[in-house]
């Protein structure tokens, strides 16, 4: 998580760092699961990424992104973070249905993706947006879980 530029303080990305820790620690449920091969363990922990990956993933997009996209220097790399989301939906989806060894994988493309926003695109959006796009965020934002 980024603490440098004090971006955290701002609540979206407050909200949303304060997800990306739930996740990692939810994940790390996850590999523990596969490690010892127990499916029925694998599928619960994959289902309990899931809750709070897909909310979360939502809100980023249809929130945060949203506006952001608006700044054409910004739409590459919204593509990119929106893709990586289908990505490991995908990377889930067949760890919990039985394709264990691809946690490594899944936990690699995560960290590296929470890492782009954490450290990238949140800090950006701190300077980039105003006022009135920070209101325009909250407003489009789902609630939190």
């Amino acid at each position: 998580m980024c603490t440098y530029c004090g971006c955290e303080s701002i609540e979206a990305i407050g909200r949303f760092m304060a997800e990306h820790t739930e996740i990692i620690n939810a994940a790390g449920a996850l590999g523990r699961a596969c490690s010892d091969s127990d499916a029925a363990a694998v599928v619960a922990a994959a289902d309990r990424v899931g809750e709070l990956l897909h909310p979360h993933t939502r809100a980023e997009e249809v929130g945060l992104f949203s506006v952001m996209r608006r700044q054409e220097q910004f739409t590459e790399h919204i593509d990119s973070l929106c893709g990586e989301h289908t990505s490991l939906d995908a990377q889930l989806a067949a760890i919990r249905a039985g394709d264990h060894g691809r946690f490594e994988e899944f936990m690699h493309d995560l960290r590296h993706h929470i890492e782009r926003e954490d450290n990238g695109l949140f800090p950006a959006a701190a300077i980039a947006l105003d006022g009135p796009d920070w209101d325009e965020v909250d407003e489009q934002t789902p609630a939190a879980r």
